[in-house]
């Protein structure tokens, strides 16, 4: 049976970008994480060590967007992808998906956003 975890709209105020005044002054960011794993015996026996706790995956979210700061949400997608398949090894799969609120554009632009796949091989 394969499962499909969502954890929507993480809200987080960080520090990432290519211009140094984003490092210094900071921004919203949004991030969704889809898992997809075998959750058949967790959802038999109603045991949450048998699936992947959410709780945690957020905290890991949390940790990576706050602990540094990056110049592309291409590579913090990335990073958290590889972290999560690290750390949960019952997730077959991630999609990760960065926003980064009112990107400096120019121009009105409600978010730019990075969808970012990764499989265990």
């Amino acid at each position: 049976m394969t499962t499909t975890i969502k954890l929507i709209n993480c809200d987080f105020y960080a520090h990432h970008g290519v211009m140094q005044e984003e490092h210094r002054i900071g921004g919203r960011y949004q991030v969704d994480v889809e898992m997809t794993l075998d959750a058949e015996e967790a959802a038999m026996t109603d045991d949450i060590t048998a699936t992947v706790d959410y709780e945690s995956v957020y905290s890991t979210l949390r940790h990576l967007i706050l602990s540094q700061k990056k110049y592309l949400i291409e590579a913090l997608a990335h990073q958290m992808a590889v972290e999560l398949l690290g750390r949960f090894l019952k997730i077959h799969s991630v999609l990760i998906r960065v926003r980064k609120m009112n990107p400096p554009v120019g121009g009105v632009c409600d978010y730019a956003e990075i969808e970012y796949r990764k499989s265990r091989s």
